[in-house]
């Protein structure tokens, strides 16, 4: 799940960030130098499919030409990867139409749907909002180990077995870890009224 950069020579975020501003088409490749192959990994956890993944990495990093400017990403790691994973998911969305097939993305987000809305209710935007800060909030404050955990699974949508492997812990030590994260989610959520 971590991203690593590839040569030694790589531009700091801020850097990259004001390529984008500079519309330098320079800013793509040290993007992809710096976050490419992190950036597909987020993409296949979900399509599963090298092609379709690498197709959604680029069509990713022109989302991220298009988005700066305007917007000046204060934690650019996390704004490309939510562009990713957006365009990842929408792509998911478009191929499978027709057929339920599980990708890392449907298995993590199941194991929270006993408390979460699956987004097919009338619940209003409002309420949407104040549930993801409610859930940023709880994220916020878990321990690096368990942010890692919860981050990786539900939003990365990272295998059990790899988040283990990147933590140095058995698959099991994971799964018990996974139970108390979504039993601690849910007490918060039912503290702030919201199941």
């Amino acid at each position: 799940m971590r991203y690593r950069a590839e040569e030694k020579n790589v531009m700091s975020d801020e850097q990259i960030i004001e390529l984008y501003w500079q519309r330098d088409d320079q800013a793509i490749e040290e993007t992809d130098n710096k976050y490419g192959k992190f950036l597909f990994r987020i993409a296949y956890n979900v399509l599963h499919d090298r092609c379709d993944s690498e197709e959604c990495r680029n069509d990713a990093y022109l989302g991220v030409w298009n988005a700066i400017p305007p917007t000046r990403p204060k934690v650019f790691p996390a704004f490309i990867t939510q562009i990713t994973r957006r365009t990842a998911i929408n792509r998911y969305k478009e191929k499978n139409t027709e057929k339920r097939i599980p990708s890392e993305l449907t298995v993590s987000v199941y194991d929270l749907a006993d408390f979460l809305s699956d987004g097919s209710s009338a619940e209003t935007e409002y309420i949407a909002r104040e549930v993801g800060k409610a859930i940023s909030d709880y994220v916020r404050g878990l321990s690096e180990k368990r942010r890692f955990i919860f981050v990786g699974r539900f939003y990365i949508g990272e295998t059990v077995e790899s988040i283990a492997q990147d933590l140095g812990l058995t698959s099991s030590a994971v799964y018990k870890e996974l139970e108390k994260l979504k039993k601690g989610l849910k007490t918060q959520l039912e503290r702030n009224g919201y199941i």
